[in-house]
């Protein structure tokens, strides 16, 4: 007899992800909905969707809010209640998968929401120090009661139509779950040096935004994310970011555990901490000027 499907809708954005949608789609057949809410893709991404019996619904970002997790949660006619929101690089492990079958079988989920915790994947192995473990996410909650937070309309920073760096802002209690997800978000370093020039882009634009008093953040329901943003406010009038930046990951954050994957990284994010910077200069240089008042 086969177990029955798990009641819960699994929502996954996409565009061109052909090299990660296979083993993505093959993690969720536990639950009973996948939905693909698709970018255009032009590689084959759609017709492996089709394989796996997954519904792709397409999205036509018009530069403007709601990019497009928001808007599926808003638009996308969902079967189940519950939704787990999962990225084309992310897998959900098996003892994900059977966490998730219990917490619906026996009576329920009790809160509004449930962190997951990330193991980001990078060269040979898991990152188990730099600051990126554990690295927990909102991403299982009633559709109904979260929304992707909106810090600001900072035009068009190159860095895509999906909600990328914003957090889950849910109206209810939150809890966590035990079983972990794997990213594999930066398999090459060529890959991560491509999606950092982008994110990179937003940042700037989003410091500047702040320094301004332009944008304000919403309301998180983690603590230590609300914390992390602050002292990320407070360490941009801070000399010599990149160089502590990288004394942070590598020798507070203790990523030189990590060994050689570890250096890599925490030299990868000196040099992404530059980029913000630079950027967030040039901004600021190229905004116009105010006419002198005496």
């Amino acid at each position: 007899m086969s177990t029955p499907l798990c009641p819960v809708s699994i929502l996954i954005p996409t565009k061109n992800e052909r090299a990660n949608i296979r083993d993505c789609l093959e993690s969720c057949r536990f639950a009973d909905e996948v939905v693909l809410v698709d970018s255009g893709s032009t590689d084959g991404t759609r017709e492996i969707a089709a394989e796996f019996g997954a519904t792709v619904v397409d999205f036509r970002w018009d530069q403007k809010f709601p990019k497009k997790k928001n808007w599926a949660l808003a638009n996308v006619a969902w079967r189940h209640e519950w939704i787990f929101i999962l990225d084309a690089d992310e897998r959900i492990t098996p003892a994900l998968a059977a966490e998730l079958r219990d917490l619906m079988a026996g009576g329920g989920p009790v809160a509004a929401g449930y962190y997951v915790n990330r193991r980001f994947w990078f060269i040979d192995g898991w990152l188990l120090h730099c600051g990126y473990y554990p690295s927990w996410n909102l991403r299982f909650f009633r559709h109904a009661a979260g929304r992707y937070e909106k810090l600001q309309d900072l035009g068009d920073t190159r860095s895509g139509d999906n909600e990328v760096h914003e957090h889950v802002v849910l109206d209810g209690p939150v809890e966590r779950l035990r079983a972990e997800m794997n990213h594999y978000a930066f398999p090459t370093i060529e890959v991560w040096v491509e999606k950092h020039n982008r994110y990179s882009n937003w940042e700037a634009r989003l410091l500047v935004a702040r320094e301004s008093g332009g944008c304000a953040s919403a309301r998180i329901s983690l603590p230590s994310l609300a914390r992390k943003r602050r002292l990320k406010l407070l360490a941009a009038r801070l000399p010599f970011r990149p160089l502590l930046r990288f004394v942070y990951h590598y020798f507070i954050r203790a990523g030189f555990l990590d060994g050689y994957r570890g250096y890599v990284f925490c030299r990868l994010m000196a040099f992404y901490e530059f980029l913000g910077a630079a950027k967030a200069r040039e901004l600021r240089r190229s905004a116009p000027r105010q006419p002198f008042r005496p």
